[in-house]
């Protein structure tokens, strides 16, 4: 699989991506088998007279709901995990943080890939039922999580994952409604939750990370790191099989670089995400408050 994809990973820049495109592949695949395969299957099972009575297009968004539910509770966890046990990553300076790369870190990354890539096919596929906003999201998440395998930002690519602790709640939020728990005490205390946890680790966390990125992008410019320009030396590994998933090793890359069109991608995607985190705070905002003023909501 190395081999394979080498060359073309090698005309894209993607350095590390040779790694993980077996983790990419496979995430890839288990998802559209559960949109495809499980979930209606197990939706039918476990909800008989709800799941089989739904509208097409609305059983279309229970089986992304359910993909984005799984998908988000995994990433979660791992992300977790990696950010607490990675001591390397923890010790990254300013440099480290904008070319560095660790196995588990960029293993979190490709699973997140693997979702965002089945994610941008689902929704353009679906643009009908999910609306373009859900489209542009999708492609500026390929792009910011498709970026870190130069490796460029992997560290704040594992930062930004935590966007997805709000996930569940939102799905969990979303399934109340179709199980006809519009207005319950369970959707009270899990709508409480979503808007308190999106405002936390969407506005607050999504916010500090990219302000902090900026920073240090601000600071790879001062030191003229440009497409001209080369960095100063620091720590470099060969990014091979022998230094994947080990946690103590850092690849900094031959050629530490900084384009100006990779700036203005990264910092143009990653604040079109935090521009519709901020939109969609203020339209679940709405929703949420609908549910306990009496508003009865249609099923889609």
């Amino acid at each position: 699989m190395v081999d394979l994809v080498s060359p073309l990973a090698s005309v894209l820049g993607l350095n590390t991506l040779p790694l993980h495109t077996h983790e990419i592949i496979g995430t890839f695949c288990f998802y559209s088998l559960m949109d495809i395969l499980i979930s209606p299957a197990l939706s039918t099972f476990l909800f008989p007279k709800i799941y089989p009575r739904l509208p097409a297009k609305t059983k279309i968004n229970w089986d992304i709901h359910v993909v984005s539910l799984v998908q988000s509770l995994f990433i979660n966890s791992l992300a977790l995990w990696v950010m607490w046990v990675d001591e390397e990553r923890k010790n990254m300076n300013w440099e480290e943080r904008i070319w560095g790369y660790t196995g588990a870190g960029g293993m979190v990354q490709a699973f997140a890939a693997g979702y965002f890539l089945w994610d941008l096919l689902s929704s353009a596929y679906h643009i009908n039922v999910q609306g373009l906003g859900a489209l542009v999201h999708a492609i500026s998440a390929v792009i910011v999580i498709g970026l870190g395998f130069r490796p460029f930002a992997n560290y704040y690519g594992l930062a930004f994952i935590l966007y997805e602790l709000s996930t569940p709640f939102l799905n969990v939020h979303w399934f109340l409604d179709k199980l006809n728990m519009t207005g319950s005490r369970a959707q009270f205390y899990n709508g409480i939750a979503l808007l308190t946890v999106f405002c936390l680790c969407r506005l607050v966390w999504g916010v500090f990370q990219s302000v902090s990125i900026y920073h240090d992008l601000w600071k790879a410019m001062q030191h003229h790191f440009s497409s001209d320009g080369t960095a100063s030396k620091g720590r470099s590994v060969s990014p091979d099989m022998d230094l994947y998933p080990a946690f103590g090793n850092t690849y900094q890359g031959e050629n530490q670089n900084l384009p100006i069109w990779l700036v203005i991608t990264y910092i143009g995607s990653n604040t079109i995400l935090v521009v519709l985190n901020f939109y969609w705070f203020g339209k679940m905002v709405t929703a949420v408050s609908k549910r306990f003023k009496g508003t009865k909501t249609r099923r889609d």
